[in-house]
């Protein structure tokens, strides 16, 4: 028997964060080197839900409010193997190709500042995620003012040249 089970990311400040999975104990630690080696002085806190043996949520991070942040919404996703990384001013856009390029790492589930809900498969033994709704659904297509628009705006946080 399993039953679906839809919790919401717990996020008040909006701050991005990614979801993922990994595999193994050393993912705390190597997410860690990535955070820090990419972004130095960077704020961030990270969750990681242990699948076997201790079955422990391991932590790391740099800001203790934000490692807190992260243990609360894996408690509630409560699935194995899966990861959380909030941070403060910054971006997942700097971080990802590092955080994926960890050997552990088998799969990002969304990386965002969006409401976010996880779809969690439970079953005895625990639970899995089966995939996120990130942020909403379109509302059209852009027209030339959008498009001027979302140019303006990566170039004004630095992200395009002038």
């Amino acid at each position: 028997m399993v039953e679906l089970d839809l919790v919401e990311i717990e996020n008040p400040d909006e701050l991005n964060f990614i979801l993922g999975m990994s595999h193994f104990i050393k993912t705390a630690e190597d997410v860690h080197e990535v955070m820090v080696g990419t972004v130095p002085g960077v704020k961030y806190g990270m969750a990681f839900s242990e699948a076997s043996m201790d079955r422990l949520l391991r932590t790391e991070g740099t800001d203790p409010e934000l490692v807190d942040l992260a243990v609360r919404n894996m408690e509630r996703i409560a699935s194995g193997h899966t990861f959380i990384i909030f941070m403060r001013d910054a971006f997942p856009i700097n971080f990802l190709k590092g955080i994926q390029a960890v050997p552990e790492v088998a799969n990002i589930f969304c990386a965002t500042a969006n409401p976010v809900s996880v779809v969690v498969a439970r079953n005895e033994r625990g639970g899995g995620i089966l995939g996120v709704i990130d942020g909403y659904s379109p509302l059209g297509v852009e027209d030339d003012a959008a498009k001027a628009k979302r140019r303006e705006f990566l170039r004004m946080i630095g992200y395009k040249l002038q």
